[in-house]
């Protein structure tokens, strides 16, 4: 017999930047400070007691992170459908927070937003009713041809869903390849 899986708890992220980082994504999340110091602090944005931590050092004991280098690549956050993630969108915007990369994958539809230290964290919706629906459009044509997805413009995808336009139009990646796609997307990451 398996023993039962695991429960995700939280992140930790080691931060020359502290407050800015406890700022950047108490916005971006809808959280609040569980608890907080000098040295550390913590959020929740839900039942959770704390989601994140960010803890910082000495000045000169943490160094930079180049942004081309190796480790985590991002964090990934689901919202139940495209009205709720184009409403954080609007959101974050205002608050001046805009997504670097906005990408549809077909099996999700993106939005990556690069925090103070340079870390990315994903908003995406499923484009799929179920894992197995995903799963079977991993191994079609579409997505065996260019698993990596393509770039559309976040503020017309907000606008076309507000005008009406359909959400199954607008998290198709024939309506994302309208847009001007750079030969490379995985190097707006890098940069």
């Amino acid at each position: 017999m398996a023993a039962p899986s695991p429960k995700y708890a939280h992140t930790v992220l080691m931060t020359n930047r502290l407050s800015a980082m406890r700022d950047w994504y108490c916005t971006l999340l809808g959280a609040h400070v569980v608890y907080e110091n000098d040295m550390i602090c913590f959020i929740t944005f839900d039942d959770e007691h704390h989601r994140m931590a960010f803890v910082t050092a000495p000045p000169g004991v943490l160094a930079e992170r180049p942004p081309n280098s190796t480790g985590l690549a991002h964090t990934a956050y689901t919202f139940a459908d495209l009205a709720s993630l184009m409403e954080r969108y609007a959101e974050l915007k205002t608050a001046g927070i805009e997504p670097r990369v906005p990408m549809q994958h077909g099996l999700t539809t993106s939005l990556y937003y690069r925090d103070p230290d340079g870390q990315f964290v994903e908003f995406q919706i499923d484009n799929f009713a179920s894992a197995e629906q995903a799963t079977a459009y991993m191994h079609g044509a579409e997505f065996a041809a260019n698993p990596i997805g393509v770039i559309y413009d976040p503020q017309a995808m907000y606008e076309a869903f507000n005008s009406g336009t359909p959400e199954q139009t607008l998290v198709s990646r024939a309506w994302a390849q309208e847009f001007p796609q750079p030969s490379n997307p995985m190097a707006l990451f890098a940069d």
